[in-house]
């Protein structure tokens, strides 16, 4: 090879470093623009990526992430291709692909160079490093905020407890003297009526501090070996003319021979009531109301599931946090599913929420079949 050729193949090896140090360069310079989303990052990277190959005039450039392709203006999924695969923490999660929309003589690797191999290889490598940093930092962001309800949780809870404490005592002397009030002779009827008000007050006023201690795990659960389709049973039944009422149709799935769990009754009968009401209250024009019971091999399960006006994801992640409620004032106090939540947490449960607009909401609560203590113990 002549002197005149090895400097023109060094020279041509030099334009195509510079090309894919330059590509690189601008890969790293879209990724670390603020503010732009991951979506916004893989389309710019696709428009930026022909200009570093050979023949950029007729080079074409596709992303395919998580099976949704970004491409370039022009992209024909045709002709001679150069592709590498994008890895994200060790998994397959697509390709990035480079195409020429005409032939071109043949060289390396088709009509692509071999410093084009070992550049698309690179992009692709880079890709996957932006996408997991992207993803690390969504992590952070999730796991700040769980820290953050968990804190507001603890510290709601402290709050709950103390002013449950304080507003019980004032509650039952006020109750007290009502009852009393009502056995008086010769009260009038209009001050009857009163007195039974200030009554009906109190006990609501009681409940909701009832609540408030369920919430606050201040009210211990008295657990036994409890029949949950019993429970299923005895609750619906004091909704049927209600549904009939409101056109709802109910809907029970008991799976037959359902083990025993151990669990405290009465709380459990509560949030089976609080589920149906916010059921029937999504449904005020009628639908249809599904309780489900099911076992797996160490729990069984509690779906109850309408086809009412939904939630959004936004209000779904915060139905759990007390005193939330989408409902009008004076209609809702927003602690029947925080009580809920507490309710299932304190007997070793979990609960999850699916739900769309329009279309319904469904909650599946876990339970053991052991209770946590026993558990514990086996343990």
């Amino acid at each position: 090879m002549t002197e005149d050729q090895l400097s023109n193949a060094a020279k041509a090896a030099l334009h195509e470093r510079v090309k894919e140090l330059t590509c690189l360069y601008g890969i790293a310079q879209i990724a670390g623009r603020p503010g732009t989303s991951l979506e916004e990052v893989l389309q710019e990277i696709v428009e930026h990526l022909p200009d570093a190959w050979q023949y950029p005039e007729i080079a074409s450039a596709r992303i395919i992430f998580d099976g949704v392709s970004y491409s370039a203006e022009g992209f024909l999924d045709s002709g001679p291709k150069q592709a590498a695969d994008i890895s994200v923490r060790g998994a397959a999660r697509g390709t990035v692909e480079i195409v020429y929309l005409e032939q071109r003589p043949e060289l390396d690797e088709g009509p692509f160079l071999k410093e084009e191999r070992d550049l698309i290889d690179e992009v692709a490598r880079q890709i996957g490093l932006i996408i997991e940093r992207r993803q690390a930092e969504q992590d952070r962001l999730r796991l700040q905020d769980q820290l953050r309800h968990a804190d507001r949780l603890a510290t709601i809870g402290m709050l709950a407890a103390g002013v449950a404490h304080e507003l019980n005592e004032p509650l039952g002397n006020i109750l007290g003297f009502a009852q009393l009030s009502k056995k008086c002779a010769d009260v009038p009827a209009a001050v009857m009526a009163d007195i039974e008000k200030i009554e009906l007050a109190s006990l609501n006023a009681r409940e909701i501090t009832r609540k408030l201690l369920v919430f606050a795990r201040q009210s211990p659960p008295n657990k036994q070996p409890v029949s949950l389709n019993r429970i299923v049973e005895d609750g619906l039944g004091f909704f049927e003319t209600r549904c009939a009422r409101q056109g709802i149709e109910v809907v029970r799935v008991l799976a037959p021979g359902l083990p025993d769990i151990t669990a405290d009754p009465s709380q459990l009968n509560q949030v089976l009531v609080n589920l149906v009401v916010n059921a029937l209250q999504a449904m005020p024009a009628g639908g249809r109301l599904t309780v489900r019971t099911e076992t797996t091999d160490d729990h069984v399960l509690l779906i109850v599931e309408d086809t009412g006006s939904g939630m959004s994801e936004d209000v779904v992640e915060q139905i759990f946090l007390p005193f939330f409620t989408t409902k009008d004032v004076g209609q809702g106090t927003g602690l029947g599913l925080p009580v809920v939540h507490g309710i299932i947490a304190s007997h070793g449960g979990s609960i999850e929420v699916k739900s769309r607009v329009s279309r319904g909401t469904r909650f599946e609560i876990r339970m053991p079949i052991r209770g946590p203590q026993e558990s514990e113990e086996g343990a």
